[in-house]
């Protein structure tokens, strides 16, 4: 306490120079010791609202030190925790409030469980939050290890003589504290006096009573061992009877660089006797007052002043006006004489002894003759062997006059007030006027009566007591801190002056005085009485000044924007006036408006029945300004149904003097129209209309773009259809949904363009459809349908719009024949027996992937017979197929004729020999070929795509003579026998043979010839030989297999 005032006052101008709350609580760690009575200060400055803020205690225990445990509050009584309410209930912990806003927390015995974080937290009266509302320390509870023993003893001394006493004081705090150590002198019930002191810093300082002989080393303080220190006393006095003892503290420094004492012990106390050598001694004669009314009491005290009392002998006597009241001796047994002994024995006076030094006269009650001058005399007796007194000296004060009054009993009281009608707030004085005016002495007592409007009971209010005290009533316990009573010196006027008035002081008054007299046995006697008139006090409201701005204005504006709606106070009764705002919307299906928010006129929320139903609490923003007269309520990511009319309801509450608020006016605002709709349709595709031709299997991308959106946080879905020549009706192609989701039309599931489309968005906006290897069957005119899908304020994806892309025209065509055969004519002559080529060369081909069929025709000249009427014989051409190659490369079967004689050769990709051998006369003739030029679509299915036939080769056989070169030639046999030897011959033969024949059962078990085509019939190899004889034999496969 000692270290708080000045904390607190620097925090009070602190508190001025802010404008935010700021809470402060005293700085920690503080290390208290256990058992000790502790304060904790708590402080909050730049708050708005009442000068007298409310506090609440918490505290964090280091085993949970994230769960608050609540101790102690200054508004709620059931803010502590069950651990604590029975030590807030005795008053164990409790909240001393210093003032309005700054409080002491006291816990009167610290518990060793009582350690932890400290929170200090002030409740909200500010408009808005600003600054901090809550501080933190740490309390630590360390055991209470200080230790001060003496030894008890009783020890006799004379004047002028030494004394010593010894004091041990030990201590085993781990924290670092120091230890003061101080002597005290004690007498019976009287305020000890310190003798001499170690203070905590080291610094030897001795008692005011006893500094100038701690000047002079009479008084001394030593230390004489690690925990022991000695007091010494030279020289005696016998003022320096009584018991010794000796008190220690220890002390710790506060963060703040304060020091605190933890904990004070005092020793067992020396009992020390001082005999005295002076035998002076002096008499004084005290009473309370001179003046007296008839039947008070009075009481004279005659005390004696000397030194070792008890030990000597006195004796005392009484006078009134000179004549002996009464006496007593050494044995203390009063001795009256006759008048006084009579009023002695009915209780009226006593005489006695109160102590060995103190000597009272009593009379119970004055009479008007008691009037004079009263006295004592004290006389020292000394005791004799013979055990007599004989009287030595004698002393007395001097005389002290009293006046007996007589009491007046007949008087007469009125209550007035200046202002019989107030408004709020306003003070108003009550004034109770006692006639005749009476002493200031003279035991009167006032109370002031009142009856509340609208009862038909008085009630005592306050009350000025006989004896100068105030007593207040039990049933407005409000009163009492905004009133105040006010009782003249001449006790004829008692004012009751009220501040801040309100409804619960509003009613009638009335005064009762009430004439007293004090008996002998303190007992009180009322003399007489008297009511005053009736004052009515009228407390009135005051008048309101409230208007609310009645403008009304119209807002639209799209979906997920916020609609701002503001409601102004243009004027108002108080600047203390606080005001409840209630919002409403009005929608046109709804007889009445219905209740969106409430804000109470103590910043509370609650929330109405349409924000509970519509789902409006997460959207919801209120904000007052800091002028305090414009409220706004924001309503975020407005929905189309938060269309309607809104208006606000605005309550005017002012506190009443008893700090209870009350409801002054209302008034509605003008209606602020609101128009939610969807954003504008901004979506456009692009809509120009293509033609697109491509070839068969060729890759084809058709593009759908979106040239402008609503948002561009929406969400787009893109469906592909085609409409097909010879289908009516459209197709889906492909679906892209919002969520990027894939999904195939019928036409996809039924054909096999699923596997060959590709759908991409590389760009935003941008969405590509890719067929891949077309067909004739892909074409079509296609177009794309866009969906734009907007998020809404309660997070439903909703349809805003859809459009259509101009028609992509598809044509997918097979590719432009360009076959192209060597048409050129040529004749050829050959013996007879020889070989002929035909050859067949293509000299250009439609793709480098086509395949050819083949065939070579013979074209006869035949004699031709006509009908029976005609005479004459026309010569007509007879066109003989010789050999079919097709163009999976399987050969038609030979003609009879030419069978074993064909031998056939792919020179190039475009370029074909068919060789004719062992040529004979029915060769002779003409001869082309017809090629077929065949691709395969994208599905693998060949078609034939253009056909040329060549031009003529004539060919002429001549028919040779038979010479010897020409027989043996035509003898195999012949001509190996006659121009090789047989062994070499042979050899050849069988290796060829076999070669050939192990080359023919691979084609077997293959059964594919050249190009993955299948072989439908194989022949076996033939030797052919020149017509020369001269070269050698050539190896060639006839018909059935591929050079």
């Amino acid at each position: 306490m000692r270290t708080l005032r000045p904390q607190l006052a620097s925090l009070l101008l602190l508190g001025m120079a802010l404008a935010q709350r700021q809470v402060a609580v005293q700085e920690g760690p503080l290390y208290r010791t256990e058992g000790s009575h502790i304060t904790l200060w708590c402080k909050v400055s730049g708050y708005q609202g009442p000068a007298e803020q409310n506090f609440q205690w918490s505290i964090y225990l280091p085993s949970a030190p994230e769960r608050e445990v609540q101790i102690v509050s200054t508004v709620d009584p059931s803010f502590p925790y069950a651990i604590y309410t029975q030590r807030v209930r005795s008053r164990g912990i409790y909240v001393e409030r210093v003032q309005g806003d700054a409080v002491l927390l006291h816990i009167t015995e610290l518990q060793d469980r009582d350690a932890g974080e400290y929170e200090c937290h002030t409740p909200n009266t500010d408009e808005r939050y600003f600054g901090s509302y809550s501080a933190k320390m740490n309390l630590v509870v360390i055991p209470d290890s200080l230790r001060v023993t003496a030894v008890p003893q009783t020890l006799n001394k004379v004047e002028r003589d030494s004394l010593e006493l010894k004091c041990e004081v030990s201590k085993s705090t781990a924290q670092h504290s120091h230890v003061s150590i101080a002597w005290y002198r004690q007498r019976g019930s009287e305020v000890p006096v310190e003798v001499i002191s170690l203070s905590r810093d080291f610094v030897l300082r001795a008692g005011s009573a006893y500094a100038q002989r701690q000047a002079t080393g009479d008084v001394r303080l030593d230390k004489v061992g690690e925990t022991t220190s000695k007091l010494t006393i030279y020289n005696l006095h016998p003022s320096d009877q009584g018991e010794f003892y000796c008190e220690a503290a220890e002390w710790i420094q506060d963060p703040d660089k304060s020091w605190y004492a933890m904990t004070r012990k005092r020793s067992q106390g020396a009992i020390v006797n001082v005999q005295a050598t002076d035998k002076e001694f002096s008499v004084r004669l005290e009473t309370e007052k001179r003046t007296y009314i008839v039947g008070e009491p009075v009481e004279f005290r005659c005390i004696l002043e000397a030194q070792n009392v008890p030990d000597r002998y006195f004796s005392i006597s009484w006078a009134f006006n000179s004549s002996l009241i009464a006496s007593l001796g050494p044995n203390a047994v009063p001795v009256l004489n006759n008048e006084f002994a009579q009023r002695e024995a009915l209780g009226q006076l006593k005489v006695a002894k109160e102590s060995d030094n103190v000597f009272v006269l009593k009379i119970y009650r004055l009479r008007l003759e008691d009037s004079g001058k009263y006295n004592c005399r004290v006389t020292e007796r000394e005791k004799t062997v013979t055990g007599d007194f004989i009287d030595k000296e004698s002393k007395r004060p001097k005389n002290i006059p009293i006046t007996v009054l007589p009491l007046k009993a007949g008087f007469a009281v009125t209550a007035i007030s200046r202002t019989p009608g107030v408004t709020y707030n306003e003070s108003f004085d009550l004034q109770c006027i006692i006639k005749p005016h009476y002493p200031s002495w003279v035991p009167v007592s006032v109370t002031w009566r009142f009856q509340p409007a609208g009862s038909t009971e008085f009630h005592d209010l306050v009350t000025f007591t006989r004896d100068g005290g105030v007593q207040w009533g039990d049933r407005y316990t409000g009163f009492r801190t905004r009133t105040a009573i006010e009782k003249a010196e001449s006790s004829n006027n008692v004012r009751l002056s009220i501040s801040r008035a309100s409804d619960t002081e509003a009613g009638k008054y009335q005064c009762v005085a009430e004439l007293w007299r004090k008996n002998y046995n303190s007992s009180w006697t009322r003399l007489a009485d008297r009511t005053s008139n009736l004052l009515e006090i009228r407390v009135l409201r005051p008048v309101t000044k409230l208007q609310v701005s009645k403008s009304k204005r119209s807002i639209t504006l799209v979906e997920n924007r916020p609609i701002p709606l503001n409601c102004s106070v243009k004027s108002q009764t108080s600047p203390d006036s606080h005001f409840a705002v209630l919002w409403y919307v009005h929608k046109p299906s709804d007889a009445d408006g219905k209740l969106i928010l409430k804000t109470t006129h103590s910043s509370a929320f609650e929330y109405g029945t349409y924000a509970e139903e519509e789902g409006l609490r997460g959207r919801l923003q209120f904000e007052r300004s800091a002028s305090g007269g414009l409220f706004s309520l924001t309503v975020q990511r407005a929905e189309v149904r938060d269309s309607g009319s809104y208006y606000c309801h605005v309550e005017e509450w002012l506190l009443s003097p008893n700090h209870a608020w009350y409801k002054l006016a209302e008034e509605v605002s003008g209606r602020t129209e609101v128009t939610v709709k969807q954003p504008d349709n901004r979506l456009q595709v692009n809509q120009t209309h293509k033609n697109i031709t491509v070839l068969e299997n060729q890759w084809v991308t058709l593009e759908c773009l979106v040239s402008s959106r609503t948002s561009p946080s929406s969400q787009l879905s893109v469906e592909w259809y085609v409409w097909r020549p010879g289908h009516p009706e459209k197709e889906a192609v492909a679906r892209l949904s919002r969520q990027s989701t894939l999904r195939y039309g019928d036409l996809v599931a039924l054909g096999d363009l699923r596997s060959r489309l590709h759908l991409e968005s590389p760009s935003p906006g941008l969405y590509l459809l890719s067929i891949q290897n077309a067909t004739v069957r892909d074409s079509g005119a296609y177009n794309c349908r866009v969906e734009e899908w907007l998020l809404d304020p309660s997070d439903r994806w909703y349809k805003r719009a859809e459009d259509l892309s101009g028609l992509i025209t598809l044509t997918v065509k097979q590719p432009d024949p360009t076959l192209q055969v060597d048409t050129a004519t040529a004749n050829l002559t050959v013996q007879e027996k020889e070989s002929f080529p035909l050859d067949c060369s293509i000299l250009s081909r439609s793709s480098p992937e086509s395949h050819f069929a083949v065939t070579w025709y013979n074209l006869r000249a035949k004699e031709a017979g006509g009908h029976a009427e005609e005479e004459e014989e026309e010569e007509e051409e007879e066109k003989e197929a010789v050999l079919s190659v097709g163009p999976d490369a399987v050969f038609s079967p030979e003609a009879g004729r030419w069978e074993g004689r064909l031998r056939f050769q792919r020179l190039s990709a475009v370029l074909f020999r068919l060789t004719v051998l062992q040529a004979g006369g029915a060769d002779t003739g003409n001869y082309s070929c017809r090629v077929e030029e065949w691709l395969a679509d994208p599905n693998g299915v060949w078609y034939r795509l253009a056909e040329e036939e060549s031009g003529m080769v004539a060919v002429h056989v001549q028919d040779a003579g038979s010479t010897l070169q020409s027989v043996i030639c035509s003898n195999d046999a012949l001509f190996y026998f006659v121009f090789f030897y047989p062994f070499p011959i042979f050899g050849i033969l069988i290796i060829t043979i076999l070669l050939v024949r192990f080359k023919s059962r691979n084609s077997s078990k293959n059964s594919e010839g050249k190009n993955g085509v299948p072989l439908l019939w194989i022949k076996e190899p033939h030797l052919n030989y020149s017509p020369t004889c001269l070269e050698p034999p050539v190896l060639s496969i006839h018909p059935g297999t591929i050079d």
